[in-house]
């Protein structure tokens, strides 16, 4: 069965906390920049899954955090059919379950290859439920050092909709810390599309009015996303990304959020993060140090997988995806 856009709302909500990544808006924006979307249910199953075209008329099909439900018999045929249809090599799954929940989330079926994942693999989760002194309590004393002298050097925090001065600070940001960023009418819709102030926020930090850093987040259900962050190179000691994180996660518990997820650190054991942390900044390593600062448990996800519909292109294609693979998420 593929859903109309009204049956898949209908599903999402009977999924109250489906991640945003399966939500109609984010269909929408994947498919205004480069992906096909569609969408299939069965009984106890339902998903959206994105195509991107690839030469000679074939594609590659993604599921971003799905499937929702329990999948069946009919679900796996049904994804069957849709890899025929649409000539895909392989459909990728990516479960929106960490590893801790101790079950491996997909049956045993002679066409599932375990895959690596295309969001990143590790990230640490808030749990702010609670009094916001509970919540400070939990981070380290640098953090929380940090958030108060953000406050006391006059740094303030403030909704916006200016998601092109987000995006200045974006390119700034990826230029500094060396990793690519998505182009200002991708910010633009995707802030768009997911009800600003509902589903989404955009927050700046700034001092006397000149803004200094931003985020943007999503929310689904009692669950927020810290996607994107940026900031500019002007008045770092004043620690203006620490308040902003801090009234971040304020807003989540305002919006009725019970945790806060800070999406994306390095995959690898805690023990070689605290080990190594200090010495590094390539990829997300340079953004773990911040993230340990507020507190939380670290989650990694569980097993992804590719449901492999042409096996001797997928074993061709398959070093080729290896290598383009470097922890980039959202695609």
């Amino acid at each position: 069965m593929s859903p109309t856009e009204s049956e898949w709302s209908a599903v999402l909500a009977a999924y109250p906390q489906a991640h945003i990544l399966q939500g109609t808006a984010w269909g929408e924006l994947k498919s205004q920049f480069g992906w096909q979307t569609e969408r299939i249910s069965s009984a106890n199953a339902h998903a959206q899954v994105l195509f991107k075209h690839l030469p000679l008329g074939f594609s590659i099909g993604y599921i971003p955090k799905g499937p929702l439900g329990l999948p069946d018999d009919t679900f796996w045929e049904e994804l069957e059919k849709l890899a025929h249809r649409r000539r895909a090599i392989f459909i990728r799954l990516e479960p929106d379950q960490f590893e801790s929940a101790g079950q491996d989330p997909w049956p045993v079926r002679k066409n599932l290859v375990t895959a690596r994942p295309i969001q990143p693999a590790q990230t640490i989760v808030l749990d702010i439920r609670g009094s916001e002194e509970e919540i400070l309590a939990r981070m380290k004393q640098k953090t929380r050092y940090n958030i108060h002298l953000a406050e006391k050097k006059e740094i303030e925090v403030i909704p916006s909709m200016d998601v092109p001065a987000f995006h200045e600070m974006m390119l700034t940001t990826g230029s500094r810390d060396g990793f690519g960023i998505h182009s200002q009418a991708y910010y633009e819709m995707a802030f768009n599309l997911h009800e600003p102030g509902k589903s989404c926020q955009l927050l700046f930090a700034r001092y006397h009015h000149r803004i200094l850093a931003g985020v943007m987040l999503f929310k689904a259900g009692t669950r927020c996303w810290y996607f994107y962050g940026a900031s500019t190179n002007e008045e770092r000691n004043r620690m203006p990304v620490y308040l902003l994180q801090w009234e971040a996660i304020r807003w989540a518990r305002q919006t009725g959020c019970e945790e806060y997820d800070l999406w994306g650190i390095p995959d690898a054991p805690e023990e070689v993060l605290e080990d190594q942390f200090a010495n590094r900044s390539d990829g997300l390593w340079g953004v773990y140090r911040f993230k340990r600062g507020f507190g939380g448990r670290m989650e990694r996800t569980a097993r992804t997988v590719d449901l492999v519909a042409q096996p001797f292109l997928y074993r061709m294609v398959k070093p080729w995806l290896l290598r383009g693979q470097g922890g980039g998420g959202l695609g």
